[in-house]
């Protein structure tokens, strides 16, 4: 017999957008379980050695995101070598590790970790590492349960709100949610010790690079000179390749170095996965919503890769269709293609997810769904906005 136990929300993944929808859900009062199947939190930006936190402004100078969003990159760089832009409050010569044009910089993968963890703390989020949810049970649109299992056995954890912020809408798709499959393309990053000098560094010998040397095309999405196109990533044989060409690729990357000087120092510890699956919502966000306005905006971002791309984020793309009490944050929310480019970053993980947490904790004080939530309350309480 399973062991129950009872929260206001519990939220499905601890990557940026879990973290930050639990943070949210935590301060407005609500008792909240993060659950992960790691025991390294952060997702991609930590485990998966992507350590660059892209732009928080439009590339004019004018900063978009705020709340958690702002904290987290204004934090991330408190157990590591790098500092946020002087232009945008970090210190008088510090290094960002990119260009200080714009509010973005890079932080230590293991450094980061650590202050998220604090920050769960501060929160009071009560964690669950090296967790699996294994199932849903069901009352029609309303999860009533998520069975997980750990080294604890069997349990069985209730709540009245949910979010999922998997990356793959893996929750959603338990609790009978349609999610649509996107392709990846295999790059690999590697920590490693070099001779060869490299943009992303951390001392002179220590580097975070790409084991695929290319440049992105200027969408993202379908350069030739990347890797190869994985189309289902939601098939764990898949998974399996995915991450073995990678560790082949990175082998290859050091053919014809010098071992004693070039080595590899850590791989990631989960799939470099950009995007895996993303969830049937209200709305879905297409390539041509850029400079749209939504009525029921809950923030902007830009696209990283160009200079004044705004996109505005409607509330209804983090509501899935076909549950009640469910909400999305992160790279499974409503987007596709371009969109979904957009989107999958820490950012907009950050952005979303606390928008998910917030809203999972009004629509209990509201005794409503989320869908259900009248959107000048949930506006009002949003800090998402800079």
């Amino acid at each position: 017999m399973s062991e129950k136990i009872k929260y206001d929300i519990v939220v499905c993944g601890a990557g940026i957008a879990g973290i930050a929808s639990a943070i949210a859900a935590a301060r407005l009062g609500k008792r909240v379980a993060l659950i992960e199947k790691q025991c390294l939190i952060g997702g991609l930006a930590t485990s998966g050695l992507i350590y660059v936190y892209l732009p928080l402004c439009d590339g004019r100078g004018k900063q978009l995101i705020g709340g958690i969003a702002d904290e987290m990159i204004r934090r991330c760089t408190e157990y590591g070598p790098f500092d946020i832009p002087e232009k945008f409050g970090g210190p008088a010569g510090g290094n960002p590790g990119l260009k200080g044009d714009r509010f973005r910089c890079c932080f230590s993968p293991a450094g980061f970790t650590l202050t998220l963890d604090k920050m769960l703390v501060e929160a009071g989020v009560d964690l669950w590492l090296d967790s699996v949810i294994t199932n849903v049970t069901m009352e029609q649109r309303i999860i009533k349960s998520v069975k997980v299992f750990n080294s604890s056995g069997n349990l069985e954890v209730f709540a009245d709100q949910f979010v999922d912020a998997s990356g793959g809408g893996y929750l959603a798709a338990m609790a009978g949610c349609k999610t649509i499959v996107t392709a990846n393309r295999l790059t690999p990053w590697v920590m490693e010790m070099a001779e060869d000098s490299s943009v992303y560094h951390f001392t002179e010998s220590l580097h975070i690079r790409s084991a695929w040397n290319c440049d992105a095309s200027p969408d993202g999405l379908d350069d030739a000179r990347y890797g190869t196109v994985y189309e289902d990533c939601t098939n764990g044989k898949a998974v399996t390749d995915f991450v073995r060409e990678a560790w082949s690729l990175v082998r290859q990357s050091y053919v014809g170095r010098d071992p004693k000087k070039n080595y590899p120092v850590h791989l990631p510890a989960m799939p470099q996965l950009r995007k895996i699956a993303y969830i049937e919502t209200e709305f879905v966000l297409h390539d041509d919503d850029h400079s749209k306005e939504f009525p029921d905006s809950i923030g902007e971002i830009v696209y990283w890769r160009y200079d004044g791309n705004i996109w505005q984020t409607p509330y209804r793309s983090l509501l899935p269709k076909a549950v009640d009490n469910l909400l999305a944050a992160g790279r499974c929310m409503g987007a596709e293609n371009v969109a979904m480019e957009v989107y999958r970053v820490i950012p907009a993980a950050a952005m979303t997810g606390e928008a998910a947490g917030t809203a999972a904790a009004l629509s209990i004080n509201e005794n409503c769904q989320p869908r259900e939530l009248d959107y000048n309350i949930l506006n009002k309480n949003l800090h998402t906005r800079a």
